[in-house]
Protein backbone atom coordinates (compact mmCIF):
# COMPACT_ATOMS: atom_id res chain seq x y z
CA UNK A 1 0.00 0.00 0.00
CA UNK A 2 1.56 3.36 -1.08
CA UNK A 3 1.96 5.89 2.09
CA UNK A 4 -0.81 8.48 2.39
CA UNK A 5 -3.52 6.40 0.05
CA UNK A 6 -6.65 7.48 1.01
CA UNK A 7 -8.72 4.24 2.91
CA UNK A 8 -11.71 3.91 2.32
CA UNK A 9 -14.29 2.71 5.45
CA UNK A 10 -15.13 -0.28 2.83
CA UNK A 11 -12.15 -1.66 2.86
CA UNK A 12 -10.83 -3.81 4.73
CA UNK A 13 -8.62 -2.61 7.97
CA UNK A 14 -4.78 -2.71 7.38
CA UNK A 15 -4.75 -4.18 10.98
CA UNK A 16 -5.95 -7.07 10.23
CA UNK A 17 -8.85 -7.46 12.00
CA UNK A 18 -12.17 -8.62 10.15
CA UNK A 19 -14.13 -5.39 10.52
CA UNK A 20 -13.92 -2.35 7.83
CA UNK A 21 -11.45 0.07 8.61
CA UNK A 22 -14.63 2.53 8.95
CA UNK A 23 -15.59 0.53 12.22
CA UNK A 24 -11.99 -0.39 13.32
CA UNK A 25 -9.31 2.01 13.27
CA UNK A 26 -10.32 4.61 11.22
CA UNK A 27 -12.87 5.85 14.39
CA UNK A 28 -9.24 6.22 16.37
CA UNK A 29 -7.57 7.98 13.70
CA UNK A 30 -10.07 10.57 13.92
CA UNK A 31 -9.92 11.16 17.99
CA UNK A 32 -11.92 8.35 19.97
CA UNK A 33 -9.68 6.95 22.96
CA UNK A 34 -8.70 3.81 22.01
CA UNK A 35 -10.66 0.95 24.24
CA UNK A 36 -7.12 -1.10 25.21
CA UNK A 37 -3.61 -1.04 24.17
CA UNK A 38 -4.09 -3.92 21.60
CA UNK A 39 -6.52 -1.98 19.72
CA UNK A 40 -3.93 1.52 19.85
CA UNK A 41 -1.01 -0.96 18.66
CA UNK A 42 -3.54 -1.87 16.52
CA UNK A 43 -4.24 2.00 14.97
CA UNK A 44 -0.59 2.83 15.34
CA UNK A 45 0.16 0.05 12.71
CA UNK A 46 -2.55 1.02 10.40
CA UNK A 47 -1.00 4.64 10.57
CA UNK A 48 2.12 3.33 9.52
CA UNK A 49 0.40 1.46 6.53
CA UNK A 50 -0.93 4.46 5.87
CA UNK A 51 1.04 7.42 6.42
CA UNK A 52 -0.36 9.23 9.49
CA UNK A 53 2.16 10.50 11.18
CA UNK A 54 0.48 13.24 13.13
CA UNK A 55 -1.98 10.12 14.35
CA UNK A 56 1.44 7.88 15.31
CA UNK A 57 2.66 11.67 17.43
CA UNK A 58 -0.29 12.38 18.77
CA UNK A 59 -0.76 8.38 20.31
CA UNK A 60 2.95 8.35 21.86
CA UNK A 61 2.89 9.53 25.15
CA UNK A 62 4.31 13.32 25.74
CA UNK A 63 7.73 11.52 27.75
CA UNK A 64 9.18 9.85 24.73
CA UNK A 65 7.70 11.44 21.82
CA UNK A 66 9.75 12.12 19.46
CA UNK A 67 10.05 15.97 17.96
CA UNK A 68 9.23 14.83 14.84
CA UNK A 69 8.51 11.39 12.88
CA UNK A 70 8.82 11.26 8.95
CA UNK A 71 7.78 8.14 7.39
CA UNK A 72 9.53 8.59 4.40
CA UNK A 73 11.49 5.53 3.94
CA UNK A 74 9.19 3.28 5.48
CA UNK A 75 8.63 -0.35 4.57
CA UNK A 76 5.86 -1.77 2.29
CA UNK A 77 3.90 -2.97 4.96
CA UNK A 78 2.07 -6.57 4.88
CA UNK A 79 0.53 -7.78 7.89
CA UNK A 80 0.14 -8.13 11.69
CA UNK A 81 0.40 -10.62 14.24
CA UNK A 82 -0.43 -9.77 18.22
CA UNK A 83 0.73 -12.70 19.84
CA UNK A 84 0.12 -10.89 23.00
CA UNK A 85 -2.07 -8.48 25.00
CA UNK A 86 -2.56 -7.08 29.01
CA UNK A 87 -3.83 -4.58 30.82
CA UNK A 88 -3.76 -3.76 34.32
CA UNK A 89 -4.77 -0.61 35.63
CA UNK A 90 -3.71 2.50 33.53
CA UNK A 91 -0.22 0.01 32.32
CA UNK A 92 -0.66 -2.26 29.29
CA UNK A 93 2.28 -4.43 27.19
CA UNK A 94 1.62 -5.85 23.60
CA UNK A 95 3.71 -8.04 21.80
CA UNK A 96 3.30 -8.12 18.04
CA UNK A 97 5.47 -9.17 14.41
CA UNK A 98 4.80 -6.52 11.78
CA UNK A 99 5.87 -8.27 8.68
CA UNK A 100 6.91 -5.96 5.64
CA UNK A 101 8.51 -6.95 1.49
CA UNK A 102 12.23 -6.32 1.27
CA UNK A 103 12.54 -6.61 -2.70
CA UNK A 104 11.09 -10.28 -3.12
CA UNK A 105 11.21 -11.14 0.54
CA UNK A 106 9.87 -10.60 3.21
CA UNK A 107 11.04 -9.50 6.70
CA UNK A 108 9.36 -8.66 10.30
CA UNK A 109 9.84 -6.41 12.82
CA UNK A 110 8.93 -7.75 16.67
CA UNK A 111 8.29 -5.48 19.38
CA UNK A 112 7.40 -5.57 22.80
CA UNK A 113 5.66 -2.27 23.63
CA UNK A 114 4.78 -0.63 26.44
CA UNK A 115 1.66 1.64 27.13
CA UNK A 116 -0.18 3.94 29.42
CA UNK A 117 -3.58 5.59 30.47
CA UNK A 118 -4.19 8.96 31.63
CA UNK A 119 -7.64 10.61 31.50
CA UNK A 120 -8.78 8.01 29.59
CA UNK A 121 -6.69 7.64 26.60
CA UNK A 122 -3.92 5.02 25.91
CA UNK A 123 -0.58 6.02 24.75
CA UNK A 124 2.35 4.40 23.32
CA UNK A 125 5.08 4.31 25.66
CA UNK A 126 8.01 2.80 24.42
CA UNK A 127 9.07 -1.10 22.91
CA UNK A 128 11.85 -3.29 22.88
CA UNK A 129 12.28 -4.17 19.01
CA UNK A 130 14.18 -7.02 16.83
CA UNK A 131 14.07 -7.02 13.36
CA UNK A 132 14.93 -10.21 10.86
CA UNK A 133 14.17 -11.56 7.28
CA UNK A 134 11.34 -13.82 7.08
CA UNK A 135 12.17 -17.11 5.26
CA UNK A 136 7.92 -19.08 4.99
CA UNK A 137 7.69 -22.46 3.48
CA UNK A 138 6.24 -23.18 -0.21
CA UNK A 139 3.13 -24.34 1.89
CA UNK A 140 3.06 -21.58 4.63
CA UNK A 141 0.54 -19.03 4.37
CA UNK A 142 1.76 -16.30 2.07
CA UNK A 143 3.56 -13.44 4.48
CA UNK A 144 1.59 -10.61 2.53
CA UNK A 145 -1.80 -11.29 3.68
CA UNK A 146 -3.52 -12.49 0.75
CA UNK A 147 -4.55 -15.76 2.72
CA UNK A 148 -3.29 -18.16 0.21
CA UNK A 149 -0.01 -20.75 -0.02
CA UNK A 150 3.20 -18.87 -0.15
CA UNK A 151 3.91 -21.19 -3.42
CA UNK A 152 0.57 -20.15 -5.16
CA UNK A 153 1.18 -16.14 -4.44
CA UNK A 154 4.28 -14.33 -3.89
CA UNK A 155 6.91 -17.20 -4.82
CA UNK A 156 5.01 -17.17 -7.90
CA UNK A 157 6.07 -13.91 -8.45
CA UNK A 158 9.63 -13.94 -7.76
CA UNK A 159 10.09 -17.30 -8.51
CA UNK A 160 14.34 -16.98 -8.09
CA UNK A 161 14.05 -16.01 -4.35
Amino acid sequence: MTLNQPQSPDAPCPCGRPQPYGRCCLPLHQGQPAPSPEALMRSRYSAFVLGLSDYLRQSWHSSTRPTELTLDGSPDWCSLQVLSSSEQGGQGKVHFRAIYRTGPGFGYLEENSDFVREQGHWFYIAGDTREGELKPGRNDRCPCGSGRKYKACCLSVFPSF
